[in-house]
């Protein structure tokens, strides 16, 4: 099978296929660290949250944070992955200054969770497979700070033992698109679950994004054959904190590989960083691989068993996923997929469109709650769960829309009121303070139409020749009324009066 035309990249010599793997660093939401008691918690001064573990004190010897494991289970079971009842610590040798101890603990080749898959929507509507090859816990290293005196470096030990999952992705993806969606679908598992908060502005979701390219072709071949070799070299760019720069250093990457390659170079197995103000990446040190680390199992730490009966507890415990909380709102609220897919995708939002839509029109409730209410939010650049108008306000100011008291413009002034804080948040004290309600009454608005066609004999004559033109009416006819009065009323009039089919 040949490569799809929109996953090729055109280069000077053919056509190129990009290939892409996604190691997503999580921070596990715990109140304290993976082997120590130390707390994990955002924000504290330099070294605060350092224990005599963290900071490698002879003689100290970690002890594993259960909760830690169960947070470990829980995203598992929410990537469809296979929970391993066994696994084991491996210590990960490597020297850098913010890393106490001079190894990492981590796990190897016994993670504590297999491999899953997860659906990934695109923005066209398509949706793809992408394979998960493994979770595995770690703890996360301290931070070097470089820029606080001209010939000296600090080191910040209050991230150093911090519980970290690691979640390594399949080769499963092939654009940047893909490689973006991709890191958005796991975040936001992952704040559904509750195992981590996915702020990434802090560092607690970061990705690590492998990319390599081959010529056209070659990706199928690898999916024959399982040879890696098919896929190019590939280059990691490490801790790359936002879905937007994941799809810029996939789409850089990638042109800049075809590049060497095509001008008769090689590309080198490295580890890169990206540069957010040039867009760029550049190399930070060449890749190890695995025996660089001289991985061994961890002496000090026993090999973590789980029992099975734990693992359906947890899994009986899960929440509504998102996946499923899509399918459901197609069926029960007759969303469409895309409206669906976007109401879902953030767990407030969803809770917050629900309590909106209960007992009313679905679809109505979505165009609002995605339409007025996530403009308005974005523009002031507030969250969900901010917003000056709650839930139960919103559907009653769609109540107000439903029963004819507003039109459905008039509505749209009341919820900018309501938003800005000028009057109460009550739609139903703004409209009654402010003389808001809609004319329904035919024979007011009868005698509007009258005066109106009376002043404008030519317009009159024109809409029987053009029956489009009856739209100038319906505008003048408002504007009188100052948008009050009812628009079905006023269409079904003017048809009538001006003979309009």
């Amino acid at each position: 099978m040949s490569a799809e035309p929109r996953k090729l990249l055109q280069g000077a010599t053919g056509d190129w296929e990009v290939v892409v793997g996604l190691e997503i660093h999580a921070q596990v939401s715990s109140q304290s660290k993976l082997f120590s008691g130390a707390s994990a918690e955002y924000g504290a001064g330099p070294n605060e949250n350092v224990s005599l573990v963290d900071a490698a004190m002879p003689g100290m010897l970690p002890v594993i944070n259960r909760y830690c494991v169960e947070q470990a289970v829980r995203t598992g079971l929410g990537l469809n992955a296979k929970i391993n009842l066994w696994s084991r610590f491996d210590r990960k040798n490597y020297f850098y200054p913010d890393l106490p101890q001079g190894y990492q603990i981590s796990q190897y080749k016994d993670p504590i969770v297999g491999e899953g898959e997860i659906e990934v929507e695109l923005d066209d509507g398509e949706t793809i497979k992408v394979g998960v090859e493994r979770l595995h816990l770690e703890q996360d290293a301290g931070k070097s700070i470089h820029d606080l005196a001209p010939k000296e470096s600090y080191v910040d030990l209050n991230r150093s033992g911090v519980a970290l999952m690691e979640i390594v992705s399949k080769p499963d993806m092939r654009s940047a698109e893909e490689g973006a969606a991709y890191f958005s679908k796991i975040r936001t598992i992952v704040r559904y679950l509750g195992t981590c908060d996915g702020n990434m502005e802090e560092g607690s979701m970061r990705a690590d994004v492998n990319v390599s390219v081959c010529p056209a072709g070659n990706y199928e071949k690898f999916r024959e054959t399982g040879d890696f070799s098919y896929l190019g070299t590939r280059t990691e760019t490490k801790n790359v904190n936002s879905i937007r720069y994941v799809r810029q250093v996939i789409d850089y990457e990638a042109r800049r590989q075809i590049e060497v390659i095509e001008g008769g170079g090689e590309i080198d197995q490295e580890t890169r960083l990206f540069d957010v103000k040039s867009g760029t990446t550049r190399t930070m040190r060449s890749k190890e691989d695995a025996h660089d680390y001289r991985y061994f199992p961890d002496p000090d730490l026993l090999p973590l068993e789980i029992d099975q009966a734990w693992v359906d507890e947890i899994r009986a415990s899960l929440p509504e996923l998102p996946d499923a909380k899509k399918r459901r709102f197609v069926s029960d609220y007759g969303l469409s997929a895309y409206d669906a897919a976007v109401l879902a995708a953030d767990k407030p939002s969803a809770a917050y469109f629900e309590e909106v839509a209960k007992g009313r029109d679905g679809k109505m409730a979505a165009n609002w709650v995605m339409g007025e209410l996530f403009g308005a939010l974005n523009k002031e650049g507030v969250e969900i769960a901010a917003s000056p108008i709650s839930a139960d306000r919103l559907g009653k100011l769609l109540d107000l829309i439903k029963d004819k008291t507003i039109s459905g413009k008039i509505a749209k002034d009341v919820f900018a009121l309501m938003f800005s804080g000028e009057e109460t948040s009550d739609p139903a004290d703004i409209v009654e303070k402010r003389g808001l309600k809609q004319v329904t009454d035919t024979g007011a608005i009868e005698a509007v139409i009258d005066e109106i066609m009376a002043a404008n004999p030519k317009q009159v004559e024109q809409v029987k020749e053009k029956p489009k033109t009856m739209g100038w009416f319906v505008g003048q006819v408002m504007q009188k009324t100052g948008g009050k009065a009812n628009p079905q009323a006023v269409n079904e009039l003017l048809r009538k009066k001006l003979g309009v089919e």
